[in-house]
């Protein structure tokens, strides 16, 4: 199956039908259930997907797939370096289970998405960050711990050290301060956080915080210059740059787009 180039996350909800089919495509996808059940295989790996449970699909894997009578599943589109995740969340495929807080996550998200991909305009474009970093953000703290269990000793709990990011957002990033929260000297947790999340902790938290700010700017009693120091930015000018240079319109733009 072929796909148009994806360059930003998209949300989407889909129906599989009975007739296997297959596809690959250079993208990350997350297959999450809603209602009824699909059975996936990626690289040879079969797994019944339904409301407690969820594919991570690294780009490149071949995955086999077909619904299970009626189905409604939310897929995520994700394209490497687009939104604030761990490389190593996607290093292999896996079936995860789903707790009852993302599932709640996804169920609202649903209620907002279209059955296929929408179009290229501003507000869809705020629609699929907006729930790409909700997902995301959830998708790290639901299955990243159990992920980085298996590698211990092979490198970082990239979930334990994304959600001390995520607490310490507005600070100053103090490498020294996170690689002991790690128990690891500077020069070997500096290594270990690339070969975990795909780039250095400078730039992951530069995203990360623009990724947070998105769900911040849902928030009407926010203002702009509150935002902004929420995430470690030192004023609303810094913040207006660097979300206006990744995301194409400032932030007061798009907050304006939502309905």
């Amino acid at each position: 199956m072929s796909h148009a180039a994806v360059t930003a996350p998209n949300v989407s909800l889909r129906r599989y039908g009975a007739i296997e089919a297959s596809d690959v495509h250079d993208f990350h996808q997350v297959v999450l259930g809603l209602d009824g059940a699909m059975v996936m295989a990626v690289d040879g790996v079969a797994q019944q997907i339904d409301a407690g449970c969820a594919w991570l699909i690294p780009a490149g894997a071949r995955h086999d797939y077909a619904g299970v009578g009626e189905n409604r599943q939310l897929v995520l589109d994700l394209p490497a370096s687009s939104l604030a995740v761990p490389e190593r969340l996607f290093d292999r495929a896996r079936a995860v289970s789903v707790d009852a807080t993302l599932t709640q996550l996804v169920h609202r998200i649903a209620a907002h998405a279209t059955g296929g991909a929408q179009g290229d305009d501003f507000d869809s474009r705020r629609f699929h960050w907006d729930a790409a970093a909700r997902l995301g953000a959830a998708l790290v703290a639901d299955t990243g711990t159990t992920a980085g269990r298996q590698t211990v000793g092979a490198g970082l709990d990239f979930a334990r050290i994304d959600r001390w990011l995520r607490a310490h957002l507005s600070e100053p990033l103090r490498i020294a301060d996170l690689a002991a929260h790690c128990g690891f000297g500077m020069r070997r947790f500096h290594q270990l956080f690339v070969d975990a999340f795909g780039e250095t902790p400078h730039r992951y938290l530069q995203r990360l915080r623009l990724d947070t700010s998105i769900t911040l700017l849902a928030d009407p009693r926010l203002s702009l210059t509150d935002i902004a120091l929420d995430i470690g930015f030192g004023d609303q000018s810094a913040y207006t740059h660097a979300f206006t240079r990744r995301f194409g319109l400032a932030p007061g733009q798009w907050r304006a787009l939502r309905h």
